[in-house]
């Protein structure tokens, strides 16, 4: 069988495009899901740090992302996997997490999360970033209720931060409200 010149060079083009394709793909393509969505430190400990807010003084992590605890938490464990650690992928670390830029080391922990990677926790909340917060400074996830319960910013003593505190007007510093939970 014969075939005109023009289609066995089409032919060829077409076979070595979709092989470079496939290729490239391969190289750029390493993991799936809401592993790769993660926060991650590589090779040392998650930064957990502190930065003024439109909510006052909250925890960010090592590049000014605002971390939020999850009320449906309990006992330090993670009640946010699959499509939730999607939308507010985990705080996670592969050494001691790191105090730093007036965090308290003495609140920082590590909890094991169900697919065995470290989580890092303070006051004993894990902690998540979400992924409306595109810039430093960002609290779109504050307030929100997601995935069963709702989403706080947390506070330099590992409360969760309601936009009302920072509305009292008083210049003492208390909390109107010990624990930051309301009760």
């Amino acid at each position: 069988m014969h075939l005109p010149k023009h289609l066995l060079v089409g032919g060829t083009v077409v076979i070595a495009l979709a092989a470079s394709t496939a290729a490239a793909l391969g190289a750029t393509h390493r993991t799936t899901g809401p592993v790769s969505r993660a926060t991650h430190a590589a090779g040392a400990g998650a930064k957990v740090a502190v930065a003024n807010s439109g909510l006052g003084r909250i925890l960010v992590n090592g590049r000014g992302h605002t971390l939020y605890m999850f009320e449906k938490d309990k006992h330090g464990r993670s009640s946010c996997a699959g499509q939730c650690a999607g939308f507010w992928p985990p705080l996670i670390t592969s050494g001691k997490p790191l105090a730093i830029a007036g965090a308290k080391s003495s609140l920082l922990g590590t909890t094991r999360r169900a697919d065995g990677r470290l989580q890092v926790t303070y006051n004993h909340h894990p902690l998540y970033t979400f992924v409306k917060d595109t810039r430093k400074g960002q609290t779109n996830g504050e307030e929100v209720n997601a995935f069963g319960a709702e989403w706080y910013a947390v506070s330099t003593a590992g409360t969760k931060v309601e936009k009302n505190d920072t509305s009292t007007g008083g210049s003492s510093g208390s909390d109107p409200t010990p624990g930051g939970y309301g009760y």
